[in-house]
């Protein structure tokens, strides 16, 4: 019979760092690792000046993004053909399986953002494609959200 795991409330101080498979570095929040959740991760990343994801999806997990500081841009979709512009204050849901790759177009600013996942193992649902990059997408004056 499996071991049963006392449920309590867990405190997990900013302190834990790692690099994920997709390249960037996030800082350990809730996970099964380090509370054992079940049903959801929640971690922070921050995008350095002019650094960018690898194409990459989550398999059968959802994930939502709020943006805490800074901007970034998103390419996403089949093929990463979408775009979408992202800022302090906005919301971004990614369905699950969708390709995606996040970067910072800044170069002098980072970007953070508090990312929600129904996955509770972090990085275990992570599957790096082998896309071709898009680079950075031209922003228009004023633009903001979807382009």
């Amino acid at each position: 019979m499996k071991e049963e795991v006392a449920r309590t409330c867990v405190l997990i101080e900013r302190s834990g760092q790692y690099r994920g498979k997709q390249g960037l570095d996030y800082f350990a929040g809730v996970s099964a690792e380090t509370t054992g959740a079940t049903g959801l991760c929640l971690h922070v990343v921050t995008i350095p000046p002019l650094a960018r994801a690898k194409p990459h999806l989550h398999e059968n997990h959802e994930s939502a993004v709020y943006v805490l500081s800074g901007e970034a841009g998103m390419w996403y979709g089949e093929n990463l053909r979408e775009h979408v512009w992202l800022r302090a204050g906005d919301f971004l849901y990614i369905p699950a399986n969708t390709p995606h790759l996040p970067y910072n177009a800044s170069e002098s600013e980072p970007c953070t953002g508090l990312i929600a996942r129904t996955d509770p193992n972090e990085q275990e649902s992570v599957t790096l494609l082998p896309l071709p990059d898009p680079g950075v997408a031209t922003r228009s004056a004023g633009s903001a959200g979807l382009d």
